[in-house]
């Protein structure tokens, strides 16, 4: 690389020697400059940001980098309508199950399309700009300060979890490609990490058990770049595997051996008495015949299992820097919090993560990773999960107590494992980007349209999570999320779907001050002048001066003069005003002794050509992205149609779940339209009800088991129960007396369901407390043998 920059350099007629070479920053795996030599250097990453985003320049280069982040941006808005309809299909499954263990399994079609009919993604204005306001402040401060988040991560339950990891990994930090918000999303997780090795007393369970902290993490691996790299090491391997549909490399001695039995019975139509159709597993084990069919598959396994090894160890650089980033703070923590802590302790939880929470479950199930077309035979789906067991007791301690049968395999362990342990440490050699964070602070702060794009479901459920735990969360009365909430007041209620819209939130921050020049910024620190500053600045006006006009890129030298005098007298405007402004800051540099007239500006000469060479790098780069990305994308939006075929399957069964159960509600009044293998026909739903309960009534059943109506008013209380359309009950107490009832509830069969299933004794009506359990038994009784 460094001889074609010194050819290019030549070109330009630039003389390049050891000692005239100019001093480079020299850069780690993340970006970060290491061992700056000049001040000038700690703006430069800001000018080539800047430079990266200028629309006035129309080169090549720049319409990649255009192309670039909007395919980022789409790659960023699929992920997170992927997450939400897995999410609706784990909704949908627990529905079914509910349903079908519930005798009462009524039609609730209504309830159900309002559920999931897809929410207008149209941006529309927050209704209240003072609110909106209070929100952008809210959110700036979650967004650059992730304590907030990491500590909030804490304390909510696991049924909370999945929709504040919607909100954090798709929308708070959802641009999973910009540095800044990935940088932030890693802080996060380093509070949580550390956290998490603060309160875990037992190094065996550290980042195993099924917690938040561990969602989080199968969260983040699932983002666009995680997919990438899965896609491109694992799904040519798997797809090899899985055409041998017939390969059948069982060594489960009990599987064998019923496999084995079943093959001479349908051969020879009975059993000879020296093998019985049923044993034991160590009987199984011992068998002759059983140990010659297993012995050629451990091997065969071993093979394989190697070969998925050897090309995720090729993979190493491929492998994304968050991911590689976590691994290097696991590794951290470890030493710190176990300081007796071996190598081999180190990498079992390194592996723990990278094996078990990202590359063994698209091993499993590839076909939900979109790594193959449609789900695996049997064999090959067996082989698949044997592969990843064996990978992942190489990568852990392995225990044999479920399958000693995995004992087999242990040849595989043995001559393996040095070779992994380097891996997992391997894995953790990336440099921090700290310093990098902190140029992108200065440049959002410089921002005048940092905007979120976020739901009002999401505002109000993590607005909702924050006020319950804001004692923990910040327990002063001067802390700034304190006072936001409590500015903000209550937390609204969430919204029905098809209200739930997408609104665009201005960040701000009302204790920073934004910063209109960054320039201005960086001079507050001593180390930077604004000498340093209007040299960088003019060196970024030639590079786009040059990138602008082609026929000065062709030339065999650089004249810094001759491209500010040929911008200066240009046709196009925006070039006249960058050629006399260059022209006037040459002159002040000139002046200020930063540079020399007389030897042809030299070394901004040789700046700008290496930044010119490093750009004409960063085209191929960019193009070599977008064409890894292109893949990334179409396999994201295979997933979303295969979620999306697996959600209209899931309706359907549901739908016909309900016909089957609720035929005693069809008839009478009132309609409603059914689409039926793409035909809508119109089935006609009666409206059952009122029944009447007293209050009486319901506490003989033991329905109410606290009241608040006073002993002498009881006899003038009763209950009116009408079901409109099935699975919908409205409950209306009443007052003897009055036509208008005093309250009414309206409930759905999901959520009692529920509410029994999670152990929810009591249901809040305000005047009484009505139990969940005793109100399903009356629901039953009363409404599923009514005949039209």
């Amino acid at each position: 690389m460094e001889r074609k920059s010194q050819s290019i350099l030549a070109n330009f007629g630039i003389p390049i020697s050891p000692g005239s070479r100019p001093s480079l920053p020299r850069r780690d795996t993340s970006g970060s400059i290491v061992g700056r030599s000049s001040t000038r250097y700690s703006v430069t990453a800001l000018y080539s940001i800047a430079a990266e985003h200028d629309v006035e320049v129309e080169d090549d280069l720049a319409k990649a980098q255009r192309r670039l982040r909007e395919l980022k941006s789409r790659i960023s808005a699929q992920s997170k309508k992927n997450f939400v309809l897995e999410r609706d299909v784990r909704y949908l499954d627990s529905r079914i199950a509910l349903l079908i263990a519930n005798r009462m399994a009524l039609d609730e079609k209504q309830e159900m399309e309002s559920h999931f009919e897809e929410s207008d993604q149209q941006v529309f204005a927050f209704p209240d700009n003072r609110k909106m306001n209070q929100y952008g402040n809210l959110f700036f401060l979650l967004q650059t300060e992730p304590r907030h988040i990491a500590n909030l991560c804490r304390f909510v339950s696991l049924t909370e979890i999945d929709t504040l990891l919607q909100t954090v990994m798709f929308t708070l930090y959802g641009n999973q490609y910009e540095s800044r918000e990935e940088h932030l999303l890693l802080t996060m997780f380093q509070s949580v990490l550390s956290t998490q090795f603060e309160t875990t007393s037992d190094f065996n369970s550290l980042l195993r058990a099924n917690t938040p902290v561990s969602r989080m993490m199968n969260t983040y691996t699932r983002r666009g770049p995680g997919q990438a790299y899965l896609k491109a090491v694992l799904s040519d391997k798997i797809n090899t595997l899985i055409e041998h549909k017939d390969l059948d490399l069982e060594i489960n001695p009990l599987k064998v051996y019923e496999q084995m039995i079943k093959k001479y019975e349908e051969e020879n139509g009975s059993l000879p008495p020296e093998l019985p159709s049923s044993v034991t597993p160590d009987v199984a084990a011992a068998n002759a015949d059983v140990k010659a069919i297993i012995e050629p598959r451990i091997n065969m396994l071993m093979d394989i299992a190697n070969s998925f090894l050897t090309i995720i160890i090729k993979s190493i650089e491929q492998v994304p820097y968050g991911i590689r980033w976590i691994c290097k703070q696991i590794k951290s923590l470890t030493k710190r919090k176990y300081s007796d802590a071996t190598e081999l302790m180190i990498c079992t939880l390194i592996g723990g993560f990278f094996f078990l929470r990202f590359v063994n479950p698209a091993i499993v199930t590839p076909h939900s990773y979109m790594l193959v077309d449609g789900m695996p035979r049997e064999h090959p789906r067996r082989t698949l999960t044997i592969v990843a067991k064996m990978l992942q007791n190489l990568a852990n301690k392995p225990t044999y107590l479920k399958e000693e049968f995995m004992v087999l395999l242990n040849p595989f362990i043995e001559s393996n494992k040095k070779r992994i342990n380097k891996f997992l440490m391997d894995l953790c050699e990336v440099g921090d980007f700290y310093e990098r964070l902190e140029m992108d602070q200065y440049v959002a702060l410089s921002k005048k349209d940092l905007v979120l794009h976020i739901t009002l479901n999401e505002i109000y459920n993590t607005h909702a999570l924050l006020s319950q735990h804001l004692d923990k969360l910040a327990p002063s009365d001067k802390n700034h999320l304190r006072i936001i909430l409590e500015e903000i007041g209550p937390s609204p209620a969430q919204v029905p779907r098809i209200e739930n819209k997408t609104v665009e939130l201005p960040l701000f921050s009302r204790w920073e001050t934004p910063i209109q020049d960054i320039a201005s910024a960086l001079m507050s620190d001593n180390s930077v002048t604004q000498n340093d500053i209007l040299y960088m600045e003019t060196k970024s006006i030639f590079v786009q001066l040059i990138r602008s006009l082609p026929r000065m890129a062709e030339k065999r030298s650089i004249n810094l003069a001759k491209i500010a005098e040929t911008a200066a007298t240009a046709k196009d405007a925006a070039l006249v005003r960058k050629g006399i402004k260059v022209k006037e800051m040459i002159r002040e540099l000139q002046e200020a002794n930063v540079i020399d007239r007389s030897d042809g500006y030299k070394l901004m000469t040789e700046e700008v050509a290496l930044e010119i060479v490093h750009l004409g790098n960063l085209r191929e780069k960019v193009n070599e992205e977008i064409r890894s990305l292109d893949l990334v994308f179409k396999t994201i939006c295979d997933h979303n149609n295969y979620l999306r075929s697996q959600l209209d399957s899931y309706k359907a069964y549901l739908l016909n779940v309900r016909q089957q159960t609720s035929k005693d509600a069809i008839g009478g009044p009132g309609a409603s339209v059914v689409k039926l293998g793409g035909k809508e026909k119109t089935q006609k739903i009666k409206v059952l009800g009122p029944y009447k309960f007293t209050h009486a009534h319901f506490e003989r059943d033991g329905v109410i088991v606290d009241t608040n109506v006073p002993d002498n008013r009881r006899h003038n209380i009763f209950f009116n129960i009408t079901s409109p359309v099935p699975g919908t009950f409205i409950i209306a107490l009443h007052y003897k007396g009055r036509e208008a009832p005093i309250l009414e509830m309206d409930l759905k069969l999901d959520d009692l369901l529920e509410k029994q299933q999670d152990n929810i004794v009591s249901l809040d009506l305000e005047y009484v407390q009505l139990n969940v359990s005793r109100l399903l038994q009356l629901l039953n009784k009363t409404f599923s043998k009514r005949k039209v």
